[in-house]
């Protein structure tokens, strides 16, 4: 902040970023206070305002200390200082003001933040009054985003508002000096939500009650851990919708989970009470507990222990990586603590947490619970605090000592991300898979929490809310919408019924490389060589993208060249199918189909031949580039996954190959980092069919897998690197900075993002990765709103 040259004696200053229900205003007081002056604080829809009176040094001190001190959860963007005019009265102290109505919403909605340290002191401490009530908050911490109805960010206008707080609540509420002075969801056990337990009958088919409920915290909590501890299935109700929770311990609870819910091979993520806990299960290091640790308290995926056996095989099988996270609210924290006797109250040390939904639909979020997820449970822990907008755990990895972000959800949305390029009020209706949905206006882009894949009628709602949500909290009315090209996609089809002639359609590869410009900063005009490598996106020429090299910056690209195209026979059968992609692969490279082969035998003679059939014929045969499609042709070749239950499953068990400690000890990876076995013939296309020649011929000689994974993870980064060099001059001129950018799904792979980082850098390539949106389609929407704002300019 540059603050003027001779501070008045009487200023204005407007505070701009994420300054509402983070504690901002009575941070202010306090440093008003402490330095003797006057003046008033308040919200407005623009963010903080605030007026100062005093000596003009004493206020060159608070406007130092307001630019470099912040409350834990602020983010400041912006802070302007005017000059009063002569003769505005003075206070005669500092005060904090009401909320005044109306103004164009310019301030950020908090997000959601888990439990703080006071507040987790103050649970369990027997003595103080909110001693075990599963609602503490504090303006440090607690429920924002999920529960606020409008901005600006006020107790009436979120779904605390049927709750009159008690005299004592009132009294901190209404004190600057406490830490939860105008905390929006402050409550205590005598005027705040309250917790109850209903047992269902799962398996009588339906949300059948079979005993009274259980009403009140401690005794609600203690009728739920009874049903965990003896193989039960609980939904239990957070801060922005519903997990199902069992015993990760018990083996049968596991999978009486997986059965009820239909999914069969998905790794469940786990709770665990705290740090020490999560030790016991996975491996950590500094910047893996920073985030496991971190407000959002995100699913953290981190190596597995060797030789755990606490987490029951069926949570996460044959996967070297284990989901993990803290509890993400006090009601959490309490269910994973023993009763006042842990011997006739124990808790399981280790919980599976997934989210409360049927197969295919959002997370359940409102009183429909014991309907939609009754054939699922044996008891309900639940309370009468509504949520307003669902909201899903966060999913993070860490690569390369960064977070990675794989699921942008609860605790990050929906704060800004700053575009680089104005844009007009827009919205953006991302992907059909792992949908997001963003607004902007301005530099300011908002980005919505996880929604989901858009092929359920329940998520397609859940969409079409969020939208409207979203443009209400922060007042865009779109002038453009930006939409996925594809016309198979339900975003795509939405747009068109409710924005046709405001609509502009971004390609989906363009779309991910301009994420990861817009994410770091760049000038819309700075061009990148963007390697977009996913499952699917629809190209500019009707045919399947997802292996693409391209020269682009935020207004536009060009395609250099791709992977070799083959045929997708039948669509998503194939996709759902791998060992139907490693068939077309090894027809498309001139390679028999010879049963000796895993994924031809996977396969019948009657369905080999209807396959045959269709591709010699070009029947239902769309062509495709994806490098997506071929990590699951290969994890089929090999015999890793030859029918998919989850989106990505073959790319991701064929990653879970190249784990070191499946690696024979004769293969040791330094050996294989220095001797590259397969290469693709990189020309004027990348063809795959040197690297799947040389990988029969090593499945014959009976080669490990693992290490055929690893060499083929290795074949792929070494092809980027070509690739790169040979398109070197069309990036930058010789001497000139060249930088490369990594996106799409398939850089989710952490083997395959390193050794691609590591091996360009060595050429002297400068590499951009994701680092706040995902490298998926959960980023797509903030690329699409880059595109609109680097092609248009800004309406007043």
């Amino acid at each position: 902040m540059q603050l003027p040259p001779a501070a008045a004696a009487a200023v204005a200053v407007r505070v701009s970023g994420v300054v509402q229900g983070v504690g901002f205003r009575p941070h202010v007081h306090r440093l008003a206070g402490e330095l003797g002056l006057s003046g008033r604080v308040g919200n407005d829809a623009a963010g903080v305002f605030i007026e100062l009176h005093g000596p003009a040094a004493v206020i060159d001190d608070f406007l130092h200390r307001l630019s470099t001190q912040a409350p834990p959860l602020a983010r400041v963007t912006g802070i302007e200082i005017t000059s009063l005019a002569a003769g505005v009265t003075s206070p005669e102290a500092f005060e904090i003001v009401a909320t005044p109505a109306g103004g164009t919403v310019a301030t950020s909605l908090p997000p959601d933040v888990g439990i703080c340290a006071d507040c987790r002191r103050e649970l369990f401490d027997p003595a103080d009054r909110r001693f075990g009530h599963p609602f503490i908050t504090c303006t440090n911490c607690g429920p924002r985003y999920t529960i606020v109805l409008a901005l600006p960010y006020d107790r009436p206008a979120t779904t605390m508002a049927g709750f009159p707080m008690c005299p004592a609540c009132q009294a901190e509420y209404d004190d600057p000096t406490d830490r939860r002075f105008h905390a929006q969801p402050i409550a205590c056990p005598d005027c705040g939500p309250v917790l109850r337990y209903e047992p269902v009958d799962a398996g009588a088919g339906g949300p059948a009650a079979v005993a009274p409920a259980v009403v009140g915290s401690a005794a609600a909590l203690a009728a739920a851990r009874r049903c965990l501890r003896t193989g039960g299935v609980v939904a239990v109700k957070g801060v922005g919708g519903y997990h199902l929770a069992v015993d990760a311990t018990s083996t049968s609870a596991v999978q009486r989970l997986r059965t009820r819910k239909q999914r069969e091979h998905k790794p469940f993520a786990v709770m665990v009470a705290d740090l020490e806990q999560a030790r016991r299960v996975v491996e950590l290091d500094d910047v893996e507990v920073a985030a496991l640790t971190s407000p959002q308290r995100p699913v953290l995926l981190a190596r597995r222990t060797r030789g755990d056996g606490v987490v029951a095989g069926p949570v996460a099988p044959g996967n070297p990586l284990l989901g993990v996270m803290l509890p993400s609210s006090p009601l959490h924290e309490l269910l994973l603590a023993a009763g006042p006797d842990p011997v006739l109250d124990p808790v399981p040390p280790v919980l599976v947490m997934t989210s409360g939904n049927l197969s295919g639909e959002p997370i359940c979020f409102d009183d429909d619970a014991r309907t939609r997820l009754g054939p699922l449970i044996d008891g309900l822990l639940t309370h009468d605090r509504p949520i307003h907008v669902p909201c899903d755990d966060g999913v993070v990895r860490v690569v390369d000592g960064e977070v990675l972000p794989l699921r942008r959800s609860r605790g990050d949305a929906p704060l800004p991300l700053e575009l680089p390029a104005d844009a007009p009020p827009c919205l953006a209706l991302g992907a059909e898979l792992k949908n997001t949905i963003g607004v902007a206006r301005g530099r300011h882009a908002w980005l919505s929490q996880h929604l989901g894949d858009l092929g359920d009628l329940e998520t397609l709602r859940s969409f079409e809310r969020t939208t409207r949500q979203l443009a209400e909290f922060f007042e865009v009315e779109p002038v453009l919408v930006a939409a996925d090209p594809h016309p198979a996609y339900a975003t795509h089809a939405w747009a068109r019924r409710h924005h046709a002639e405001r609509l502009i359609t971004v390609q989906h590869h363009h779309a991910h490389v301009a994420a990861l410009l817009a994410e770091h900063g760049l000038a819309p005009e700075v061009a990148v060589l963007g390697i977009a490598f996913d499952g699917t996106g629809y190209g500019t020429d009707g045919t399947v993208w997802g292996g693409e090299v391209l020269l682009a910056d935020q207004r536009g690209f060009e395609r250099l060249t791709h992977l070799a195209r083959v045929p997708l026979p039948g669509g998503d059968s194939a996709v759902t199918n791998p060992a139907r992609m490693a068939l077309a692969h090894l027809w498309a490279a001139g390679i028999d189909w010879d049963p000796d082969l895993p994924a031809v035998a996977a396969l019948d003679d009657p369905q080999r031949r209807l396959l045959r059939s269709q591709l010699e014929r070009d029947v239902a045969c769309i062509p495709t580039s994806s490098m997506g499609r071929l990590f699951d042709a290969v994890s089929a070749l090999i015999g890793v996954c030859q029918h998919v239950t989850y989106e990505g499953q073959a790319a991701i068990e064929l990653e879970w190959c190249t784990d070191p400690a499946r690696l024979p000890a004769s293969h040791h990876l330094d050996v294989l980092t220095s001797t590259a076995r397969y290469a693709f013939e990189v020309g004027a296309l990348v063809d795959p069919a040197p690297v799947l020649r040389a990988i029969v011929d090593d499945l014959r000689a009976g080669v490990p897998i693992p290490v055929i994974a690893v060499g083929f993870h290795d074949a792929v980064a070494d092809a980027v690197v070509e690739v790169a060099q040979r398109c070197a001059e069309r990036v930058a001129p010789a001497g000139a900075a060249r930088t490369v950018g990594l996106t799409g799904g398939v850089f989710q792979n952490a083997w395959l993002t390193t050794r691609t980082r590591a091996r360009l850098e060595r050429q002297g390539w400068q590499v951009l990765t994701h680092r706040l949106v995902p490298p998926n389609d959960g980023g797509l929407a903030l690329g699409q709103l880059a595109v609109l704002a680097a092609r248009q300019p800004p309406t007043t």
